[in-house]
């Protein structure tokens, strides 16, 4: 009895593996095109796209949106500064840390400096560059005198100093006089 018992669960087994392969046959034959397997592995690419792998964008780039003629570049995204020169040569490139209040991407310009003063989060910066306001809150780069680049943000203050190192700061200050066009890319 013993043989005859292994013999029907071997039948039910081998039937079970024949359907569960005949209906994985059935439906990736009605899969729409671009889904499944055949359109990944040996399948031509669609229109349009290129079997080239994917290259990532460098971040330190400059954004191709970002105007012409010499300026500073800010990508709210990329918390990333670029000082661009009249012959669109990129003469620096830096990471900042935001502020609290972004300004809405477009054109600006630098409307004051100071020298050093205090943040607006009790800190003492220098070479501060301003450019915009949103709602009462003045918008500009600056370099805390400590060498700290984060500000401490506390999500019930509104403050608008875009920190950067002092080193990138002293760069920001020589390039960024009144006037000077500040570009806001997202």
């Amino acid at each position: 009895m013993a043989a005859s018992s292994s013999g029907i669960v071997a039948g039910l087994t081998a039937a079970a593996l024949a359907t569960v392969g005949y209906l994985a046959h059935q439906a990736a034959q009605t899969l729409p095109a671009g889904l499944g397997r055949a359109a990944h592995a040996g399948a031509a690419p669609a229109a349009g796209t290129s079997k080239a792998p994917q290259v990532r964008k460098d971040p330190t780039a400059l954004p191709g949106d970002s105007g012409k003629g010499a300026r500073v570049v800010y990508s709210l995204r990329g918390d990333r500064v670029w000082l661009v020169a009249g012959d669109e040569a990129v003469s620096r490139t830096f990471k900042v840390d935001p502020s609290a209040v972004d300004p809405a991407p477009g054109r600006y310009s630098v409307t004051s400096r100071s020298n050093a003063v205090t943040g607006s989060d009790g800190v003492p910066v220098e070479h501060v560059v301003r450019f915009a306001s949103v709602d009462g809150v003045v918008i500009g780069f600056s370099a805390a005198v400590d060498g700290s680049t984060a500000p401490a943000l506390d999500p019930k203050v509104r403050t608008g100093g875009i920190r950067e190192s002092r080193a990138d700061g002293d760069a920001m200050w020589t390039f960024a006089t009144i006037g000077r066009t500040v570009v806001v890319v997202r």
